[in-house]
């Protein structure tokens, strides 16, 4: 159940197995692969045009007007970042079976990730945030035009479902000191289709697992896994690390450099037939801000990202800490989070340092 107030679930524990208390089910965690159809499009050069029809398939939120002026400067440089996002919608049949079914209302920030771009557009690194970070939500307007109150110690992945997406960047920004120049936010379906439009993702999984939540059976090594295989992949906690969220989030960076090595192995746009089946499996689950919510924005975007290599990308997942009142949450790690940000923020170097976390459940 989730607190209309701060947005917080059932608990789930992130604490060591000494400390958890008696927890129901999870309902997964999922790597979001919106910014793949970014990279897909990156080699296109005016091939877009070939697509325009799919520009309905694209859902666009006014990040800007939502927010106004109250917002962190943006970079001095012509840096981006990006704040990606999956959400745990079961909204469609597709969206109910991928996701467990059952009868879970609303949809939450299942994953978020912001992806720092440099000057220069030929790195990137990205900064996972726990869905159960304790974080201070500021006042929001609603999608329906109400008006939702700041609070603290609100988790993280319950400002989705109560305020929605302008909410959840608003709360990054204010978390992070940093400007989100882009939303991209991706469900269940879409995931699961994009990895089947590309012929799967190649994954060395690292031990054995054996997940009868989840379904997945897989022994340690490398293993070709279809969409279904993938979601469950990246949402499975049983048997990877200390079986928390924070576990997971090692097999969801892991999967996301592999899916970008694929999709840069392959030559996915020498063939039209093959682009528009991999542009619609992208776009028809797609949300992003209103200034990439066109397949010639995205493509634009997606060109300049182009020198970006998979096998330069940084992973990082936010330096948290246990939190003292309690341990089945987590809090954002000082001084290391503050440095992480601060370097983002002046898109200079991460210092070894700040990508230490005191919390080890990942």
């Amino acid at each position: 159940m989730t607190d209309q107030t701060s947005g917080t679930e059932s608990r789930t524990p992130l604490a060591p197995p000494s400390r958890r208390a008696p927890r129901k089910r999870r309902r997964g965690l999922k790597i979001t692969l919106s910014i793949v159809l970014v990279l897909l499009l990156a080699a296109g050069g005016t091939v877009y045009w070939l697509y325009s029809k799919l520009d309905g398939n694209i859902k666009g939120v006014d990040i800007n007007k939502a927010l106004g002026d109250d917002r962190p400067e943006k970079l001095p440089t012509s840096g981006q970042n990006l704040l990606v996002l999956g959400s745990d919608s079961r909204a469609g049949a597709e969206n109910k079976e991928l996701g467990g079914g059952g009868s879970v209302s609303g949809a939450r920030s299942d994953t978020a990730m912001v992806v720092h771009i440099p000057e220069g557009r030929t790195r990137a690194v990205a900064v996972s945030i726990p869905r159960d970070t304790l974080v201070t939500r500021p006042e929001c307007t609603k999608p329906d035009g109400s008006t939702l109150p700041s609070a603290k110690r609100a988790m993280f992945n319950g400002v989705y479902s109560l305020a929605g997406p302008a909410c959840v960047v608003k709360t990054v920004e204010k978390m992070s000191g940093v400007r989100i120049d882009h939303y991209l936010e991706i469900n269940f379906a879409g995931f699961k289709d994009l990895v089947d439009a590309i012929g799967g993702v190649t994954v060395d999984v690292p031990q054995d697992i054996n997940d009868k939540s989840s379904g997945l059976n897989l022994t340690a090594g490398p293993h070709k896994l279809n969409g279904t295989e993938s979601l469950a992949y990246v949402r499975t906690r049983h048997g990877i690390g200390d079986g928390s969220d924070l576990g997971r989030i090692g097999l969801q960076q892991q999967f996301l450099l592999a899916l970008l090595s694929e999709v840069k192995s392959q030559d996915l746009l020498s063939s039209p037939t093959n682009s528009y089946k991999i542009a619609n499996s992208a776009t028809k689950s797609l949300t992003t801000d209103s200034g990439l919510a066109s397949l010639k924005s995205l493509a634009e975007f997606g060109r300049s990202m182009d020198g970006v290599d998979p096998s330069t990308m940084e992973t990082i997942m936010l330096p948290v800490a246990y939190d003292k009142q309690d341990p089945n949450r987590v809090v954002a790690a000082q001084p290391q989070a503050g440095d992480l940000w601060k370097a983002i923020r002046k898109d200079g170097t991460i210092p070894e340092s700040a990508k230490k976390s005191p919390a080890t459940g990942g």
